[in-house]
């Protein structure tokens, strides 16, 4: 099931399939989208997505700006806004050889449909490695093997990362976990180095994070009174290099538990 799809400019192929599989509003356009990724993201409309949305700068869903409420903290938020509001389950990918969007949303409808949602309990603002971000407060088995299983069962339309993609992964040091997982699925901090997180901030030192947690917590509080139910997996779409990201595609997870 989709639960909301905007898109003024995707690709044909995209346009296509969103036309014939439910509330769609896409619209036919002929770029080439870049990259995809599929995300964890709040319902729009919903306190956290408006509460996000101005906190980064822009809303991903419309690809419009919002007036930020820290409007100075601009410079630390920009590659988070780039990226959207968003925890990564399937990271950023281009296609593989033989494989078009329109079996990718086919397959994504159909995994939705099998998937029961996952409640992650309350989030926090949380310093996650000198980044601040919203994480559950405690992580809930169930929310690590659906992330494993998104990897594993949308791997087949994953382009294997170049040389470059690859060095740029390494610049930091990774560990032989790290290091396996970018070999295996093209990513490092997936299967038992997966942390769901959602990015609020660049990473910063260590006398600016304490106040800022603090502060954030307050701004985000009136949207975090109820826990966050993952029961949509969303389709991001990277338009370009470098483009902001957009939510495109949302499937409602309809299995039973």
């Amino acid at each position: 099931m989709w639960s909301q799809c905007v898109c003024p400019s995707l690709s044909r192929g995209l346009a296509k399939a969103a036309a014939t599989g439910g509330n769609a509003l896409l619209q036919s356009g002929t770029a080439v989208t870049y990259r995809y990724a599929i995300y964890a993201a709040p319902a729009p409309g919903s306190a956290l997505a408006r509460h996000a949305a101005a906190w980064l700068g822009r809303d991903a869903l419309t690809d419009l700006p919002r007036a930020q409420p820290l409007p100075q903290t601009m410079p630390i938020t920009r590659e988070a806004d780039r990226y959207g509001f968003h925890g990564t389950l399937k990271p950023p990918f281009q296609l593989a050889e033989g494989r078009d969007e329109a079996a990718l949303l086919d397959a994504l409808a159909a995994y939705a449909a099998r998937t029961a949602p996952v409640d992650l309990g309350p989030l926090s603002v949380q310093d996650l490695s000198g980044f601040i971000a919203l994480r559950p407060v405690v992580s809930p088995p169930a929310l690590a093997a659906l992330a494993a299983d998104v990897v594993e069962a949308f791997d087949g339309f994953r382009r294997p990362p170049d040389a470059a993609e690859l060095a740029r992964r390494r610049v930091h040091g990774l560990t032989p976990a790290q290091e396996a997982n970018l070999a295996r699925w093209g990513y490092p901090y997936v299967m038992d180095e997966f942390r769901l997180h959602f990015t609020l901030t660049s990473r910063l030192p260590a006398a600016e994070r304490a106040p800022l947690i603090a502060w954030l917590q307050r701004y985000f509080d009136p949207a975090l009174s109820a826990p966050f139910i993952l029961d949509t997996l969303w389709l991001f779409v990277e338009p370009a290099p470098g483009a902001p990201f957009r939510q495109v595609a949302g499937f409602a997870l309809a299995g039973k538990s």
